[in-house]
């Protein structure tokens, strides 16, 4: 019960707080590209239960008919727009909205599409399972490069199959293994660390590339 109260405090506060950008964010995606703002897909949630999850669209319509359901470093399918999300993890702030709904928690392990929840070990699905999905946990933090290390493989769902998969399903039952209101609140930690990092690596780089002009 207190857990499902942080998370409804935190994401109204998160939606209130990142109103302006939720705003600015729909501008462009439709100014960028045509389509729609919001991007949603079936993902298996708490007890297996499927649920849509909302993401702002980063890629080309039809994306998901033209390619695998994982990204690989410079998709083709991602637009102008979809870059910049993605990279500062912009796209997932309508997942908050999954929150207030109930289908996902602020922390958890990430909802996987049904494809690969059946590759899941049976200890490690009935486990992840048992708790609701999360916008971040420590598998998000520790993939938070996936895509590029996927873009330097030949096969890269293979590898995602074979290695990253198998770890990150580690990391997750760990979570659910130990999870706490105080483990949350690092988790949350530990992930805007990581985006403001990249804020600032971001701005670094731009300013190199005026210097260089």
């Amino acid at each position: 019960m207190l857990k499902r109260v942080f998370d409804i405090v935190f994401a109204l506060c998160a939606l209130l707080i990142s109103a302006p950008v939720l705003a600015a964010t729909a501008l462009w995606i439709k100014l960028d590209s045509r389509g729609p703002v919001l991007f949603h897909q079936e993902r298996v949630g708490l007890r297996g239960r499927p649920f849509a999850i909302y993401k702002f669209r980063t890629m080309r319509v039809g994306a998901a008919e033209q390619g695998p359901q994982i990204t690989v470093g410079a998709d083709s399918r991602i637009t102008r727009a979809g870059v910049f999300l993605r990279r500062y993890k912009l796209d997932e702030l309508p997942q908050f909205v999954n929150v207030l709904i109930g289908d996902m928690s602020v922390v958890g392990p990430r909802p996987e599409v049904s494809r690969y929840i059946a590759l899941y070990p049976r200890e490690a699905r009935d486990l992840i399972l048992s708790v609701r999905p999360g916008i971040t946990d420590f598998a998000s933090i520790a993939y938070r490069d996936e895509s590029a290390v996927l873009a330097a493989a030949e096969d890269p769902e293979e590898l995602y199959i074979r290695e990253i998969l198998p770890a990150k399903l580690e990391h997750c039952c760990q979570y659910v293994r130990k999870r706490s209101l105080w483990l949350d609140l690092v988790i949350v930690w530990r992930t805007a660390r990581v985006v403001l990092s990249r804020t600032a690596q971001g701005e670094a780089r731009a300013q190199r590339k005026g210097a260089e002009r």
